[in-house]
């Protein structure tokens, strides 16, 4: 896609993307690290705390449902909070990111020149001949109608009406009340499939 839209590009005259060894990272790719330690890590440790315990039997798709779900929600508050973060902070020679951006992108791509990431997927498949690697299904969805599902959802939501207090708790060492909310997630949607 970066190729494809080169010509839209302010700087046309530097190649729209470049592969270079890892040791040659940007920036921004140099956070992963900083991702894994302050969001992934904490959320996996309690989770697989979980599962030496025997308290998650991850063969069972109800299971597989909620913590993919659950897990997916707290850890887009962490993803979210790091972000706001990298915008905030200086960059050496640069500036700070939401300074920079404040008067907007200078030039602005019509929408339907960006397709869906599934479609530029098999673009990619068919125009380079390689296929790039597919979001699975971690637990299908178990619930027979959208009612059931919402009637869970709101039930879990009464309970625990703030889940970033599950990502600030399991980041500052105290993932129970992380592992609480998947263990009662799952007991509600089993009531409700």
């Amino acid at each position: 896609m970066q190729e494809k839209l080169a010509d839209y590009r302010n700087n046309t005259g530097r190649q729209p993307y470049m592969q270079t060894k890892s040791t040659q990272n940007h920036i921004i790719e140099r956070m992963w690290p900083e991702v894994n330690n302050r969001v992934n890590y904490p959320l996996k440790g309690a989770l697989n705390h979980l599962v030496d315990q025997e308290e998650l039997n991850l063969e069972d798709n109800i299971t597989r449902y909620c913590v993919s779900t659950l897990t997916c929600q707290v850890a887009k508050i962490g993803l979210d909070q790091m972000v706001q973060s990298w915008h905030a902070h200086r960059i050496q020679g640069k500036g700070i990111p939401d300074q920079l951006a404040h008067g907007g992108c200078p030039k602005r791509l019509p929408a339907d020149l960006l397709p869906e990431a599934t479609d530029a997927a098999d673009g990619y498949h068919q125009e380079v001949g390689s296929s790039l690697t597919r979001v699975s299904l971690f637990g299908r969805n178990p619930f027979a109608t959208v009612e059931h599902q919402t009637a869970a959802e709101q039930e879990f939501a009464r309970n625990y009406a703030d889940i970033a207090e599950l990502f600030e708790r399991a980041i500052h060492n105290e993932p129970a009340p992380f592992q609480n909310g998947i263990k009662d997630l799952i007991g509600i949607v089993r009531r409700y499939v």
